[in-house]
């Protein structure tokens, strides 16, 4: 392809939305283009590079036998409604109506669209198994779009569908996708670590997800040099300090504590350590029509962080269904007092304890009376819960839930996620498949999501310098630049022309720069637009040479014309 005849516009400056360096350089670049808020779309060199994406992912997936299909992103609100989750999805949901009033959604996934298929044209065991997948649009109504392409309402994914007779066939199945997914991204070059998960408004009983390591990702990982745990930090569970059982339990005594609102403040007042307090945090929940359920006193070790999904896993609510409560509403029904709260004599509430509070003895808490905190706090004796499970957030150094040592944390971009649904959809709705006795059994589901858009932004996270991107051979939009110097010099053109129509005959995909252009300009757009090979044709051209460079090196060589070629053949063949 030409450059004078591409739609192509690169920016010099950097766009005021953009905050990391792949929301900035695809929008430099000129490859995607901001329509509203979270919604893009994808310009030449752009939608090459998701194209070549998603070739990989067929590739993969057609050669671990799943079947490509197309739904439509228009979903019925009933097949929704029979697997329970047209409200427990949440706002993110994006729900619309028809001329006749019937309700549909703009599917984010398609468990309910999957499973309906499966559960209309499968009857007998000897169908199965059977792995279904497509690559298409979603929508998620996020209330914060932002980071470009990794967290935006519309984007494409690929999103596949196991269907097994039993448990044991989905564990063969979960491992062939998982292996596929470890290929599929180490094609697009990325460094990918797959974590333990939570499975989310998806569901399911495990999940691994596919986390592309970066400082800008918004997942945070907890993994362990040691062992081989490695999950995310909503996913990771906690070890519990060990239960004081040879210490005496002492007489518990309301103190004035006055102005002692937080934890550091009453630790620092009563000359304690904070892992000798207990801290308290307050919620409120709400049923599918928004409407207040019922109010949560949540309580763990004064220097621990409540990790939220736990919490919310513990009630079986979505996330979606709670939030920080009115502390002076919520005092009026529990008698919880606003920083002053704690476990002992709440009422009307359900009460949830991290699971190591009750082996710990003589802690600090708050007296439900304002300035007022009570000591030597006893679980058993002086309150109990309702729920009592681990609410911890795995923290950098906490020992591994594993082997003991201490972990370390790292950022990544969530890439792709593989679930064991199990029965969860086949029951709600009905897929049923008759076994060799001919009796009715219920089909065991996985589903396995990867963000393509999403994967081009991480590759683009990973690879980029100060100057622009770079593409790995095997999803950069073209393989190799030829840049023309002079355009009017008809030594110069007539070598461009002879490259350009080689590397073209080679298969190479390559882009010739003939713009009437400044020489800089040109360089500095090769440099921004991270072509993987760099073919200058300049001053030597007359000789029979040129200026051959790699895209992630800095050294540049004057090689013949022909070393040119060869050399760009060989690397495209290598590396594609």
């Amino acid at each position: 392809m030409r450059l004078s005849k591409m739609h192509i516009k690169t920016l010099r400056e950097v766009p005021n939305e953009a905050e990391i360096p792949s929301h900035i350089l695809l929008l430099r670049t000129g490859m995607i283009r901001k329509l509203v808020s979270g919604v893009y779309g994808f310009m030449p060199l752009g939608w090459r590079s998701v194209r070549k994406i998603e070739d990989i992912i067929r590739d993969e997936m057609d050669g671990s036998g799943a079947q490509e299909i197309h739904m439509s992103a228009v979903q019925p609100a009933e097949l929704w409604e029979e697997s329970g989750r047209w409200y427990a999805y949440g706002p993110e949901l994006w729900r619309l109506k028809d001329r006749h009033g019937r309700e549909f959604c703009l599917g984010p996934t398609h468990e309910e669209i999957f499973t309906d298929v499966v559960r209309n044209d499968v009857s007998s065991y000897r169908q199965l198994p059977m792995n279904l997948y497509q690559i298409q649009t979603k929508y998620r109504d996020e209330a914060r779009p932002r980071f470009g392409l990794m967290r935006s309402r519309e984007f494409i994914m690929k999103d596949a569908y196991s269907f097994d007779r039993d448990y044991e066939g989905l564990d063969v199945s979960y491992q062939t996708m998982y292996d596929a997914y470890d290929r599929i991204f180490k094609r697009c070059g990325l460094e990918c670590r797959p974590v333990e998960a939570d499975t989310g408004a998806i569901g399911g009983s495990n999940s691994h997800e596919f986390t592309a390591l970066s400082e800008v990702g918004e997942s945070e990982i907890a993994y362990c040099e040691s062992c081989s745990m490695a999950a995310t930090t909503e996913r990771a569970e906690c070890v519990d300090a060990a239960a004081q059982t040879d210490v005496a339990e002492l007489d518990m005594e309301v103190v004035h504590t006055p102005g002692t609102k937080t934890i550091e403040e009453v630790a620092n007042f009563l000359g304690l350590d904070q892992s000798q307090t207990i801290k308290a945090l307050l919620f409120v929940t709400y049923d599918n029509e928004g409407k207040e359920n019922g109010y949560v006193a949540a309580f763990v070790r004064g220097d621990r962080e409540l990790n939220m999904i736990k919490l919310v896993n513990a009630l079986n609510i979505p996330e979606h269904s709670i939030e920080f409560a009115d502390e002076e509403k919520m005092g009026a029904v529990t008698g919880c007092v606003g920083g002053f709260t704690g476990p002992q004599g709440l009422h009307d509430c359900t009460i949830v304890v991290d699971s190591e509070l009750p082996g710990l003895k003589n802690l600090c808490a708050g007296a439900n009376k304002e300035d007022h905190h009570a000591i030597n706090v006893n679980y058993g004796r002086d309150y109990t819960a309702d729920i009592v499970t681990d609410l911890k957030v795995l923290k950098e150094g906490d020992p591994c839930p594993v082997c003991g040592a201490p972990v370390k944390h790292a950022r990544g971009i969530e890439v792709g996620q593989v679930f064991k649904l199990g029965t969860k959809y086949s029951e709600s709705m009905g897929a049923m498949y008759k076994d060799e006795n001919q009796k009715d059994q219920p089909i065991v589901m996985g589903c396995y999501g990867i963000g393509v858009t999403r994967t081009l932004a991480a590759v683009v996270e990973q690879h980029h310098d100060e100057n622009g991107i770079i593409w790995p051979m095997s999803v950069a939009p073209y393989h190799v630049i030829v840049t023309l110097v002079k355009p009017e010099d008809e030594a110069q053109a007539e070598a461009a022309e002879r490259i350009y129509t080689e590397l073209q005959k080679a298969r190479v995909e390559v882009m010739l720069d003939d713009r009437k252009e400044r020489p800089g300009v040109k360089f500095k757009d090769a440099d921004l637009l991270g072509i993987p090979v760099r073919i200058t044709v300049g001053k030597l051209a007359g000789e029979g040479k040129v200026e051959y460079k790699l895209r992630r090196e800095s050294e540049k060589e004057e090689i013949t014309i022909e070393e040119a070629i060869a050399r760009a053949i060989e690397i495209v063949n290598a590396e594609r």
